[in-house]
């Protein structure tokens, strides 16, 4: 199935939005939820799967939602058609936590892409979501994506979403190594796999985990400087060391002094 072509403009810098112009006729597909707001003469219907499965039956459609299901996305998703008779209608788009939307032009990169599983936000009707299974029983245990990854396929736009900064990095007969976290997508025919992370004084005390991800080969990869699970893992350290709300010693001398110096 050829995906519908798409207009768009990203807006914002650190919360962004991504505005997409359709021409009647044309559609966008999204993760449920996503939609931040539309213009008059956008119509919306919510469906099992993607719009790419080619048996229609009911087990057709519970096995592409299934898919969905697997890479922690909703089994429903949003289809948001221009069914104005006439002129081109925009509908947008937001990220779920402050990061980077980037757009991907499959068509460029090989119709195929892998994402780490929560990653899609919107894509033009004709793109495949499904999921890849890491092969390798390490890469899956200690990745940091786990076993099932993300699969984006079509020739048309697609947009993802990450936390931070985005760096996009072409690997040319090279490899890369990486934080488990911070990989966004990447290349199919990039080789994914994990290596231990220095001896045993840098595992334990360097501060980087045990393991990093590798990526070797010929293809182009997107890296995010803050996963959400390490801006998670702060938030709830924070709340711990406050004891619950409220810094330890806070309304004392010492409580004082301890906001002074963070900056509270």
């Amino acid at each position: 199935m050829r995906s519908h072509e798409l207009d768009y403009e990203i807006l914002g810098d650190d919360i962004q939005i991504v505005e997409i112009e359709l021409d009647p006729g044309e559609v966008v597909v999204a993760e449920a939820g996503a939609m931040n707001y539309m213009e008059d003469g956008i119509t919306f219907e919510t469906r099992m799967g993607d719009g790419t499965e080619t048996d229609s039956s009911i087990m057709g459609k519970l096995l592409g939602a299934g898919k969905l299901a697997l890479t922690g996305e909703s089994i429903f998703m949003t289809h948001f058609r221009n069914s104005a008779p006439h002129g081109r209608r925009k509908v947008a788009f937001s990220a779920p936590y402050p990061g980077k939307i980037i757009p991907i032009d499959l068509s460029t990169i090989g119709r195929d892409v892998l994402c780490q599983k929560d990653a899609f936000l919107c894509a033009a009707l004709g793109t495949e979501i499904s999921i890849a299974f890491n092969r390798r029983f390490g890469t899956g245990l200690f990745g940091g994506e786990g076993f099932i990854l993300q699969r984006l396929r079509g020739d048309g736009l697609a947009f993802v979403h990450a936390g931070g900064t985005v760096v996009r990095k072409e690997l040319r007969n090279e490899t890369l190594r990486i934080d488990t976290g911070c990989i966004v997508a990447f290349s199919p025919g990039l080789d994914y796999n994990i290596e231990q992370a220095g001896n045993l004084k840098s595992m334990v005390f360097g501060g980087e985990g045990l393991f990093l991800a590798t990526l070797s080969g010929t293809g182009t990869v997107l890296l995010q400087s803050m996963p959400f699970a390490r801006l998670a893992d702060r938030i709830i350290k924070q709340v711990n060391t406050a004891g619950g709300g409220r810094r330890q010693g806070e309304g004392s001398i010492l409580g004082a002094l301890g906001n002074m110096l963070d900056g509270s």
